[in-house]
C-alpha cells in the first residue's frame, strides 16, 4: 500500500471522503470535469485557499492523482501512512529539494497526473500569489498537459483559523494546455513569464466561475527572477525550493 499504486484503495478513500465528509459539510461539485484527460502526463494546477483543497480536487475528478505534500505531514500519526498509501510524496519547504522535483518529473514522464499548487502555499482568499517558476520548468521539461483549477468553498469549510462551517465546495476545471501553447516569446525567460501569466489568468477566471473572486498579485509571476534567461531545463536548487510546501 505504501507504494501508492493501489487504485482500488485510492478509489475507496476518495468515495469515503466525498460521501462522509463533503457530503455532510455542504456537498461538493466539479464543473467541466470532462476536460481532465484520462491518460498521459498531467499537471493539475489549482488555486490554493485551504488545506482542504487537495482532497477536494481528488474527490471532484475521476483521474487518479499523485500529490506533492509538505514533509511535515508524513510525520503525523495515522495521516502520514494514509497519504503515503494514496500516492503522496514529500517536499521540504523553504529549501532546495531536487529529489521531490525529480520525483515529479519521473511521475509525469510515466504518464501520471500530479497535483501541484502553482502558488506554493495558501493565499488569503482575496489575492492570488505569484506563480512559482518551478511549475513552468516542470511543464516545459516534461511536455505534460496542464489543467488549471478554480476552487471556492473550502475556505469556509476549513478556514485558516477558527471553526469551519458547512458550505458547498465548487471546483471548475479548465481546458488543458501545454507550456509551448503560451510560451511564444523570444527568450526562455520571456517564455516562462508568458506561461506563468497565462496559467494565472486561467486560474483566476476559473476561480471566478466557481464563485471565488480573486485579484492578481501586483508582482507579476516570475518577473522577480534574475537568472540566465537561457538556463537549462534541469531543476536548479532555486527552482526546487520554489516548487515547494504544498500546504
Amino acid at each position: 500500500m505504501a507504494s501508492g499504486r493501489h487504485p482500488t484503495w485510492y478509489a475507496f478513500v476518495r468515495w469515503f471522503v466525498r460521501v462522509f465528509y463533503f457530503g455532510t459539510h455542504g456537498g461538493i461539485q466539479g464543473l467541466h470535469e470532462d476536460r481532465v484527460p484520462r491518460t498521459g502526463g498531467l499537471i493539475v494546477a489549482p488555486v490554493h485557499i485551504s488545506q482542504l483543497d487537495p482532497p477536494a480536487v481528488a474527490c471532484s475528478t475521476r483521474r487518479r492523482l499523485r500529490f506533492m505534500a509538505k514533509e511535515e505531514l508524513f510525520d503525523v500519526r495515522v495521516l502520514g501512512p494514509i497519504i503515503t498509501s494514496l500516492g503522496s510524496f514529500p517536499v521540504r519547504r523553504g529549501e532546495s529539494d531536487t529529489e521531490a522535483i525529480r520525483r515529479a518529473i519521473a511521475l509525469l514522464e510515466e504518464g501520471e497526473a500530479v497535483l501541484i499548487f502553482p502558488e506554493g502555499t495558501r493565499n488569503d482568499g482575496e489575492t492570488m500569489l505569484p506563480i512559482n517558476r518551478g511549475v513552468a520548468m516542470l511543464a516545459k521539461r516534461t511536455n505534460a498537459l496542464v489543467v488549471p483549477v478554480g476552487i471556492s468553498g473550502t475556505q469556509f469549510v476549513m478556514p485558516r483559523s477558527g471553526r469551519g462551517s458547512k458550505h458547498k465546495v465548487t471546483l471548475s476545471y479548465g481546458e488543458p494546455f501545454r507550456y509551448e501553447d503560451a510560451a511564444q516569446g523570444a527568450t526562455e525567460r520571456e517564455n516562462r513569464e508568458l506561461f506563468s501569466a497565462e496559467l494565472e489568468r486561467r486560474i483566476l477566471q476559473l476561480a471566478s466561475e466557481s464563485g471565488l473572486q480573486l485579484k492578481s498579485d501586483a508582482r507579476a509571476s516570475g518577473r522577480t527572477e534574475s537568472a540566465d534567461p537561457e538556463r537549462s531545463d534541469e531543476p536548479t536548487p532555486k527552482q526546487s525550493a520554489e516548487v515547494r510546501g504544498q500546504s
